[in-house]
């Protein structure tokens, strides 16, 4: 099989995957499963590795080790492989994967991003700067470079420049309440009550009625964790988008509740981002590195522990 041919057959794959997906047994059963029972939590079945992807996965190792390639084809392969790992969880070998094609494409802005983004999971700031720099170099206008960068800025407290970077990806898209989320967070980081005030500005300007807006009217304080929970799943279709809707939401509730100084609650609802297995989602990569952060930080006096006391029954 030659490399054009293969080419076809793997994007064959992984368009059958998107159209199986999208036409597959609904997991939820009959739409009184999508009630929330208490509304205040909400849980969908953990996504599972599918079978489209393990066959991605082989097919592309198939052709990596079978076909006569050029350095610009192995690294797409290389590349492609990576992402597919990392949609499954398998970031070890994702990682691996991305660097063998830097090695076959010393030029491939994508796989810095991803670089990038494993070395802000493992608190290496100023190495995730250099790849995200490397990255715009050679992409100036790549805005998820920009805004994974932002990110890395925010958790290396540098508000500042986090704040400039994710403002520049909010501007290409403005009707984004996620941008407007981590907007939000690192303008806080600079002054809080002018953050609060431009954040209600942007749900002023640019609310269209889609449902993760109620995670912006979560922070000011419009709605309550009850009411948000309530309607997340309003018009879900299937488990996969419950589940992806559910890490999303219980990791902005983990970042609102943490505002506030609740640790018991951030950890809980961290831990729910995580159970969804949407290991591709920045709110699931980031879950965890909160978790991580709150383990190494210790309580303030007063604060609340996330281990019951001695003398307590556990929970």
């Amino acid at each position: 099989m030659n490399v054009r041919k293969g080419m076809r057959y793997l994007f064959g794959i992984l368009l059958l995957s998107a159209m199986w997906g999208c036409s597959s047994t609904n997991q939820m059963g009959d739409a009184k499963a999508l009630k929330p029972q208490p509304a205040s939590l909400v849980l969908a079945t953990p996504l599972q590795v599918s079978y489209q992807s393990e066959l991605a996965l082989a097919r592309l190792g198939q052709m990596l080790t079978e076909l006569e390639l050029t350095s610009e084809q192995r690294a797409e392969l290389f590349y492609e492989r990576a992402v597919v790992f990392d949609r499954v969880g398998l970031r070890s070998l994702a990682r691996l994967d991305f660097n063998r094609a830097l090695r076959e494409k010393p030029s491939f802005a994508e796989a810095y991003n991803f670089i990038g983004v494993y070395l802000v999971q493992q608190q290496n700031y100023d190495e995730a700067y250099e790849a995200f720099d490397s990255a715009l170099e050679l992409a100036p206008d790549y805005d998820f470079a920009y805004f994974n960068r932002g990110i890395a800025l925010y958790y290396g407290n540098r508000p500042e420049l986090a704040a400039a970077d994710i403002k520049r990806v909010y501007e290409v898209q403005p009707e984004d309440p996620y941008r407007v989320i981590w907007l939000y967070l690192a303008e806080q980081k600079i002054n809080a009550a002018a953050a609060m005030s431009r954040m209600r500005e942007r749900l002023n300007q640019h609310d269209d009625g889609a449902w993760n807006w109620d995670l912006v009217r979560l922070y000011l304080g419009e709605i309550n964790a009850s009411q948000l929970m309530a309607n997340v799943v309003k018009g879900v279709k299937d488990n996969k988008e419950l589940a992806e809707r559910l890490c999303e939401t219980y990791f902005y509730l983990g970042k609102f509740e943490l505002g506030k100084g609740n640790r018991k609650e951030a950890i809980s609802y961290f831990k729910l981002a995580l159970s969804n297995n949407v290991y591709d989602f920045i709110e699931h990569r980031y879950a965890l590195l909160e978790l991580e952060l709150m383990a190494r930080k210790p309580l303030p006096p007063g604060a609340q522990s996330n281990e019951p006391a001695k003398s307590s029954a556990s929970s």
